[in-house]
């Protein structure tokens, strides 16, 4: 498997889109489960079926770009590949001097995002984001140091990497986080999602909070034909000092709301946003 990732990781992006469109399209097939959490996920959002539609596809392409995006040279550059737009609001946001935290939901292609970030910007305020290690050993040892490159370094979600990330917050640094991704249990709150209860990781409004790091929005647009992506930056929401965690779960839940709705064709619907929280990872380190 790990050879043939990397032989994956040399082909054009186009095949790997196309060939990703497909798994997108026998995954829907072949999963009974997967079908009704993404119908019912796109119900409660109370969006038409035509709308989400093309999502379906772009969940392979999402599967299909990964050995391009982990696997290649890390001296090889996202170049012509990538348009970042919103540069003023990062400028704005790091010239305060109290880091800055970017936050994406599980929409377009979310993992080019930091490697953007960081050929931009990484040289002048480096980018840890958190991740969640993989469980089978054989991809662990794959993925060791791939995330990571000049500018970029990766957090474990674990009591381990909330520490790294508050210090790279207080040294005027960068974090990224998916605060639409369940937390382990003890480390959110249930908050409205769509109008529904769920549970919501209150460590991005902690980081920012005791920091005074502002909030950017940020999303990386996957374009047709394997072209590249137009990574995209905007305000993110101001939470009040005298925020409680549910109610500043809310407001960041309405912001990656509000941002989904912008491109509900490229958000994965099929994530169980709504399950329940596993155990708590209390991991090592500080």
């Amino acid at each position: 498997m790990s050879l043939l990732l990397r032989l994956l990781s040399r082909c054009p992006l186009w095949l790997l889109h196309g060939l990703g469109a497909i798994v997108g399209w026998l995954s829907w097939a072949l999963s009974p489960s997967y079908r009704s959490r993404f119908k019912a996920n796109v119900q409660t959002a109370g969006l038409r079926w035509a709308q989400a539609r093309p999502a379906v596809a772009h969940a392979g392409r999402m599967i299909g770009e990964l050995p391009w995006l982990w696997l290649r040279p890390h001296g090889q550059a996202l170049g012509a590949r990538v348009r970042l737009e919103g540069r003023e609001h990062v400028e704005a946001a790091l010239a305060q001097g109290h880091g800055l935290i970017l936050l994406t939901p599980h929409m377009g292609c979310f993992e080019v995002t930091a490697q953007a970030y960081a050929e931009a910007y990484g040289a002048r305020a480096p980018i840890t984001v958190l991740f969640r290690p993989a469980r089978k050993a054989w991809m662990r040892e794959l993925l060791d140091g791939t995330r990571e490159r000049p500018g970029l370094a990766t957090a474990p979600a674990s009591l381990a990497g909330v520490r790294q990330m508050l210090r790279a917050l207080r040294q005027g640094q960068t974090v990224g986080l998916l605060p639409d991704q369940v937390p382990p249990e003890g480390l959110g709150v249930w908050a409205p999602f769509f109008g529904r209860p769920a549970y919501t990781m209150t460590l991005a409004a902690k980081l920012s909070l005791q920091s005074g790091a502002p909030i950017l929005l940020i999303w990386g647009e996957r374009l047709s034909g394997g072209r590249g992506y137009v990574v995209r930056i905007s305000p993110g929401p101001s939470l009040p000092d005298d925020s409680t965690p549910e109610s500043a779960a809310a407001i960041i839940n309405k912001a990656m709301e509000d941002l989904i709705l912008l491109a509900p064709q490229q958000y994965l619907w099929g994530y169980h946003r709504y399950k329940n929280p596993r155990g708590l990872d209390l991991g090592r380190g500080a």
